[in-house]
């Protein structure tokens, strides 16, 4: 059973909360939280795709900032 804590977080929060985290450890230096940026990339994506682009979440970009990043990065964003 989930608390009501978890139940409010928006949706891929605790991806940008990781990413966060480690750019916050690595002073700043997004090269070594690639991992943590695709996740939380690919998680708003999902989103989105549920959601047919109408999903809201603070932690994610717009849905054309978050295709074209992962198109860019050798993601399927279709």
């Amino acid at each position: 059973m989930k608390d009501s804590s978890e139940s409010t977080d928006p949706t891929c929060q605790a991806q940008a909360c990781a990413l966060q985290s480690c750019l916050k450890k690595n002073t700043y230096t997004p090269e070594k939280c690639d991992d943590h940026l695709r996740k939380l990339y690919k998680c708003c994506w999902s989103m989105y795709k549920e959601t047919d682009g109408r999903g809201e979440s603070t932690a994610c970009p717009m849905p054309n900032v978050v295709r074209r990043w992962l198109k860019g990065h050798g993601e399927n964003a279709d």
